[in-house]
């Protein structure tokens, strides 16, 4: 019996170091941190992953992450949020996704990733002062074109324009591309502009891409930054551009609704259209194909309002990184550290520029670390000319609820079953509704997501609980049982 005694009590001795070990290892974690990515793009998923292995080899850090599927990602980092160990680290894009997380976003005003920023345009501030947000990639969209094929439309008879420096207005750009399209058959092409693709895969393009345009002027004109009700200024220009890409293009617009991503890029990437609207991030889409790196451009899109021959690229972002300010202090320090790390070490900043193909807005990207993009050069030098850059002003956009409404009334104008005052109405009618709606939901959304947590954690709470009243129970009927075997002995 005495037996039974040691092995009883060699059992509790297990049992006791088993509970022990998980505390200290949970203990040490606290003390070092860790780090929980929540990554926004998935075509970058791999490098993310990559780097976040090398950062844990060189620190022994953990760095875990995580990427939402495609047009998933404010779903999935509410669940996220939700859950004990959320995301340390994630994403806004911009002043409406700041609304409804910025409760959990970390003041980032002391960081070194602020400090290292170029300028305060890419921060999201509170009206505090504090710094909520740090956008880490800039990008830039217009009117890819084809050197080539403009420059053999140059040398045809009755060319409208002799050099790509004419081409700095609306009124050109109209005529350039009529012209081209009359002359197609000769040029070898498809059309002057890529396919108007209302896909999914494309569709943003036009709703809240080429949307920016009416919506930037306008801001520009009142001097705001954002407004609950949109007037609709500069909506005939919306309308003379949107009519030109469907007019002189690569495909009748009955077709339009299912003309994808793909079918636009590989009609540019194939010389098969002369203008291409889309941004640096299409570089890796349309090269290694019939257009060479070097007959690669980017010009402005002109939608025929006044002083537009001074206008640049619209260049900005809607990736926009917030340290949760729910982790633990260990777990932020480790995110800041990362963060630093990224736009500080040599991989990391190799990385971002030239396996992510990053614009970055850290002055810590010196000459080496920049992108090798010829579409990014072409952004490059609208600035370096004093060009007036487009501000991305679809930031403010009310919601995705709006964005579909305006898609589908451009569809329906481009196919001939709907006219032009329904995409009015969706514009600025959705805008007012959306907003309202939105700015309501915000709140209830950082409620919602606040009483999650909450629950979440009583929930753990509760388990522990119950976790350790059953151990307790079976701790007193081990003793019970060795005491009746000691009896019986």
């Amino acid at each position: 019996m005495k037996n039974l005694k040691k092995i009883t009590a060699l059992g509790l001795s297990a049992a006791m170091v088993m509970s022990m070990v998980p505390a200290t290892l949970a203990s040490a974690d606290e003390e070092t941190g860790k780090v929980y990515y929540l990554n926004f793009k998935p075509e970058q998923a791999t490098q993310w992953e990559d780097l976040a292995a090398k950062y844990t080899e060189e620190t022994g850090v953990q760095v875990d992450v995580v990427t939402a599927a495609s047009g998933t990602y404010e779903s999935t980092l509410k669940s996220e949020m939700a859950k004990a160990e959320a995301p340390t680290l994630f994403q806004v894009n911009g002043p409406v996704g700041l609304a409804t997380w910025k409760d959990y976003c970390y003041d980032l005003k002391d960081s070194e990733v602020y400090k290292h920023l170029k300028s305060d345009d890419f921060a999201l501030k509170n009206d505090d002062g504090s710094v909520q947000g740090i956008a880490y990639v800039i990008e830039t969209y217009g009117l890819i074109y084809n050197k080539k094929l403009l420059n053999d439309y140059m040398a045809t008879d009755g060319a409208v324009i002799s050099s790509v420096d004419e081409l700095n207005n609306f009124e050109t750009l109209k005529a350039v591309a009529d012209d081209i399209q009359a002359k197609k058959d000769d040029l070898g092409i498809e059309g002057a502009f890529a396919s108007t693709g209302f896909d999914s895969s494309s569709d943003w393009r036009f709703k809240t891409h080429l949307a920016n345009l009416p919506i930037y002027y306008e801001y520009k004109a009142d001097g705001i930054n954002s407004t609950d009700a949109i007037k609709g200024t500069y909506l005939d220009n919306y309308k003379q551009i949107f009519d030109l890409y469907i007019t002189d293009s690569t495909c009748e617009p009955t077709v339009l609704s299912s003309k994808t991503g793909e079918d636009a890029a590989s009609e540019f990437a194939l010389g098969e259209a002369v203008f291409y609207q889309n941004g640096t991030w299409a570089y890796n889409d349309i090269k290694d194909n019939e257009v060479a790196d070097e007959d690669l451009g980017m010009l402005p899109i002109y939608i025929g309002v006044e002083g537009e021959e001074n206008q640049g690229l619209c260049t900005g972002s809607e990736n926009y990184w917030c340290v949760n300010n729910k982790a633990s202090e260990a777990d932020i320090q480790a995110t800041l550290d990362f963060m630093n790390w990224v736009i500080s070490s040599d991989e990391g900043r190799t990385s971002l520029s030239q396996d992510m193909g990053f614009v970055t807005p850290f002055d810590t990207f010196t000459e080496e670390y920049q992108a090798q993009n010829p579409l990014v050069t072409a952004a490059n030098e609208y600035i370096d000319a004093g060009k007036e850059s487009v501000a991305w002003c679809f930031t403010t956009m009310p919601s995705e609820n709006w964005k579909n409404g305006v898609g589908s009334a451009l569809l329906e104008y481009a196919q001939g079953t709907g006219d032009w005052d329904a995409v009015k109405t969706a514009f600025v009618d959705g805008w007012a509704a959306e907003y309202a709606e939105q700015n309501e939901g915000a709140a209830e959304d950082a409620t919602e997501a606040a009483t999650e947590v909450a629950t979440e954690a009583a929930s753990e709470a509760d388990t522990e609980a119950a976790t350790e009243a059953a151990s307790e129970a079976d701790t007193e009927a081990a003793e019970t049982e060795t005491e009746t075997a000691t009896e019986a002995a």
